[in-house]
């Protein structure tokens, strides 16, 4: 067990192989998990408008995504010790799926009620760097009526599974194969989201972009 996970790896990458995503309740410890709901919730990272896109080609744009993000740095406690529990949890998928995972991004988001992100995919096929999404939700007492679910769709824009935004649940999926949406909720919604990326730099270019 990695510290500070209350999953075993091996149920995310037995997941990925069966289906391309996986959903646990419950997946982080108490402590770690109450300090990023504290930290994101007293507004303490510095939420801006959130962006589509990277670099030179990164816009806003409201009619698709209106949520507000704060980059991880690991300037707090709480930071680190995610950040730490999500390079340890790399190592794992690398040996066991051999994805050839070479870092990890993470932000916190602020959906204010009625903001949403219109149906998207994490990366494209064949440009991508981003090969693993994951989602943490840090919603106390959250009610179904509230709505903010993320629905991941197929391919076909059916809809595979719908994920309240609960306290401690963890979401994981292949960011090139699952088009996907966060619907508006009726009061503020806080999460974590997260990428593991690959190495696509070469002699032209330098991944991430600054």
């Amino acid at each position: 067990m990695i510290e500070g996970l209350l999953f075993e790896p091996e149920a995310l990458c037995n997941a990925l192989v069966a289906q391309g995503y996986f959903v646990v309740e419950h997946a982080i410890e108490d402590d770690l998990l109450l300090a990023l709901m504290l930290e994101a919730q007293a507004g303490d990272p510095g939420f801006r408008p959130a962006a589509i896109g990277r670099g030179i080609e990164q816009t806003k744009d409201r009619s698709v995504r209106n949520d507000e993000i704060a980059w991880m740095n690991g300037a707090t406690p709480a930071q680190m010790r995610w950040l730490q529990t999500m390079r340890d949890l790399q190592v794992c998928i690398n040996r066991d799926l051999f994805l050839g995972l070479f870092s990890f991004e993470s932000h916190f988001a602020h959906y204010a009620p009625g903001h949403f992100y219109q149906k998207h995919y994490d990366a494209f096929r064949g440009e991508a760097n981003r090969r693993l999404s994951l989602v943490l939700y840090l919603n106390q007492n959250w009610q179904a009526s509230s709505g903010g679910e993320l629905v991941l769709y197929n391919e076909r824009s059916h809809v595979l599974h719908k994920v309240s935004p609960r306290l401690g649940t963890l979401v994981a999926f292949l960011s090139e194969e699952f088009p996907h949406e966060v619907l508006p909720a009726k009061q503020d919604r806080f999460s974590i989201a997260g990428w593991f990326r690959v190495n696509t730099s070469n002699a032209q270019k330098v991944d991430p972009p600054v």
